[in-house]
């Protein structure tokens, strides 16, 4: 056990964890002011549900012995983490197993509480609250197997997902799709203005979020390493780098550089690039953020002409951020960072991408057909959307009976 890969990796579950605070900062300031309250609180649950069904039952579906070599999902031999060690090693690795758990966790967290901007402002609690315990164990849980543990049907084919593009991102993005076409538009959507009610608590989400991504990205070497230095300087690069292209979109086709546009670029930078952190070096880092700014810019325009309600743009950013990122790993691998031949297990350039297509086209699938089953199911039992009045009213009140402001 390496003492200075544990202190780094404590150090970046942390900055993990707070990504969800960011994130609620983010949406929060999102939405109209009376529903602030509610979505901010969407986050804050997540990271008591999955907190708990993490230690329960999650990791161990995820990162447990493989169930009949089929790749798919773990056992629950770790159960309530029955063997996982706080001092021993885990296998293969220089930090405490309690340590990668914990740090695992923290993506689980997040996960959840990303597609919750997908239904934002019309969502009972009751059901968001189902739905995530769900998710994440049916969802969340087998594709972090398939593409993180040895044994995973990814993982061997070898597709490349350094810090959470497909488990994460394209799996979170793809499920928020599901849900805007499932739950429904709000009330008024496409009639009438829906701006964001607090600028601000945006940029500052934002922020959180960034900072935070050093843990999620960096952390993903799971030592105190050059890969994590890279990690942590792509990272920073691709996340700049699509500011400046979204702003420049926003700029040319919305007649106004945007500072909306410009938190929600460092955002797609960042997701963009997650998968690619530990396989490129800062050259592709630049194209990789540049092009998310620009795909998403474009997707989200897309959404809305569809007239599709993804209240707050989440298949936009990280579904098709998620995706390009993940397709631009296949392609970049090995540029400016080691070695093609060192980082990926395919015989060539051209497999590596096929393999890349592969694990989206999986997991997109995966993710949509099952979080669509678990919302249909939720509708037709407890429901899942609040009353036309409760939703005229504003979900603080009607749900939590807490407003964010008190005049």
């Amino acid at each position: 056990m390496n003492t200075g890969d544990t202190a780094w990796i404590l150090a970046c579950s942390a900055l993990v964890l707070l990504m969800t605070p960011g994130l609620a900062f983010f949406y929060g300031g999102l939405v109209r002011r009376k529903n602030a309250t509610a979505t901010i609180m969407h986050s804050i649950m997540c990271m008591g549900l999955v907190g708990v069904v993490w230690v329960l039952w999650g990791y161990s579906l995820a990162f447990g012995n493989d169930v009949a070599g089929l790749g798919f999902v773990g056992d629950l031999q770790w159960f309530g983490l029955a063997g996982v060690s706080a001092s021993e090693p885990q296998e293969g690795s220089t930090i405490p197993h309690q340590v990668f758990m914990v740090f695992q966790g923290m993506f689980a967290i997040i996960t959840p509480a990303l597609i919750t901007g997908a239904f934002a402002e019309r969502i009972k609690f009751s059901a968001f609250v189902i739905f995530t315990i769900l998710w994440v164990t049916i969802v969340y849980a087998p594709v972090a197997h398939w593409v993180w543990h040895g044994d995973g049907w990814l993982f061997k084919l070898g597709a490349l997902d350094f810090a959470g593009g497909t488990v994460v991102h394209i799996n979170s993005g793809i499920a928020a799709l599901a849900a805007a076409l499932v739950i429904g538009k709000r009330i008024g959507f496409g009639d009438q203005p829906m701006p964001p009610h607090n600028v601000p608590m945006v940029v500052l989400g934002a922020g959180l979020l960034w900072f935070g991504w050093f843990g999620f990205n960096a952390g993903s070497a799971l030592a105190a390493n050059g890969t994590a230095v890279n990690a942590f300087v792509v990272t920073n690069t691709a996340a700049a780098a699509a500011i400046v292209s979204w702003v420049a979109m926003s700029w040319i086709f919305g007649k106004r550089p945007s500072i909306i546009g410009a938190a929600s670029g460092a955002v797609a930078g960042l997701v963009a690039i997650t998968p690619a952190a530990g396989f490129v070096g800062a050259i592709p880092a630049i194209i990789i953020g540049a092009g998310a700014g620009i795909i998403c810019y474009g997707a989200i325009e897309l959404l809305l002409k569809l007239k599709v309600d993804d209240a707050l743009a989440v298949w936009g950013v990280h579904g098709m951020g998620g995706t390009w990122g993940a397709l631009a790993t296949g392609i970049f691998v090995g540029i400016g960072f080691s070695s093609f031949g060192e980082l990926a297990g395919a015989s060539g350039r051209g497999e590596q991408i096929l393999i890349q297509v592969v694990g989206i086209v999986a997991t997109a699938i995966w993710s949509f057909v099952v979080t669509a089953i678990i919302l249909l199911a939720i509708k037709y039992t407890v429901g899942l959307r609040v009353e036309e009045s409760q939703e005229q009213l504003g979900l603080d009140l009607t749900q939590h009976g807490e407003g964010a402001y008190t005049t």
